[in-house]
């Protein structure tokens, strides 16, 4: 295949993206309430905790790692079945041309967010920081789809890098607050804020948009 034909591909594999935009936008809703509902419930329990023993540690680093990699397992086993129940309606292959372009530029941030995130919390013991990883890193590969994805994912992502920043700046200038006995309370505060709440808040909007448009269809 010439450059030509190759670039001609490569743009006949965009345009199916953003004509199927509509119903990845859909597909994610549900992936993005169960995260939200299941973040939310995780981190709100290490919060309560951290204030009413003022820091004592709850939860071990490894265990920190472990229940929110559980997490993403969840909610990765959920989004890869509503694909592949989407793409056996469409009578296609669910590793797609464009299925492996998505996963090509989701693939580097979220790489490099796992790792320094496994880092900072096994060996430098320091789970906000491995927070803001987490945050940053997802929110760069939504962004990473600018090209092709439904732009209420591009907004989503912006929402983890704006607010994920934002966080990020007003943990750095709190010394208090960093020199904690522990920073599970404020990781769980940043998780809580992020995946939970607006993964939450994307899902709300996504079924509200479709009820909207199925009204108005009948």
């Amino acid at each position: 295949m010439n450059q030509t034909q190759a670039a001609l591909e490569h743009l006949r594999v965009i345009r199916s993206l953003m004509e199927k935009a509509h119903i990845y936008r859909a597909v994610s809703a549900p992936a993005a309430l169960l995260g939200g509902v299941l973040s939310i419930a995780l981190s709100a329990w290490p919060m309560m905790h951290a204030a009413q023993t003022h820091g004592e540690l709850a939860l071990s680093n490894s265990s920190f790692l472990l229940l929110w990699h559980g997490v993403l397992a969840a909610c990765t086993v959920l989004n890869g079945m509503l694909l592949a129940q989407e793409a056996k309606c469409r009578s296609q292959p669910l590793l797609s041309e464009g299925m492996k372009m998505a996963a090509q530029a989701v693939f580097p941030p979220l790489f490099v967010g796992g790792v320094l995130a496994f880092g900072l919390v096994l060996w430098l013991h320091n789970l906000t920081l491995a927070a803001f990883v987490w945050v940053l890193c997802y929110g760069l590969a939504l962004l990473a789809t600018s090209g092709f994805a439904p732009k209420s994912l591009i907004r989503l992502g912006w929402a983890f890098v704006i607010t994920g920043l934002i966080l990020f700046v007003l943990w750095a200038v709190n010394e208090e607050v960093r020199n904690l006995r522990t920073d599970l309370g404020p990781a769980s505060l940043v998780m809580f804020l992020t995946f939970g709440l607006l993964h939450l808040v994307y899902a709300i909007a996504v079924f509200s948009s479709r009820s909207k448009n199925e009204e108005a269809a009948a």
